[in-house]
């Protein structure tokens, strides 16, 4: 009982730690504009796994159909 009770505990302060950590850095992105470079590198690269997996999607499809 004491051990999950003390895990919680270290759980809850490193969770508070890495999200006061995360909020400092994006503001200090946001602040400089670094922040817009981040989204488009992220939206980029989903967007190239999203045309990826559409490829893969066709190319299947059209395999199971000569079958």
């Amino acid at each position: 009982m004491i051990k999950k009770g003390l895990i919680t505990i270290f759980l809850i302060l490193i969770t508070t730690t890495f999200v006061s950590a995360e909020t400092e850095m994006a503001d200090a992105m946001r602040s400089n504009g670094k922040i817009y470079v981040v989204v488009a590198v992220l939206a980029t690269i989903f967007a190239g796994i999203f045309a990826y997996l559409v490829y893969l999607d066709r190319k299947i499809s059209k395999i199971e159909k000569e079958k």
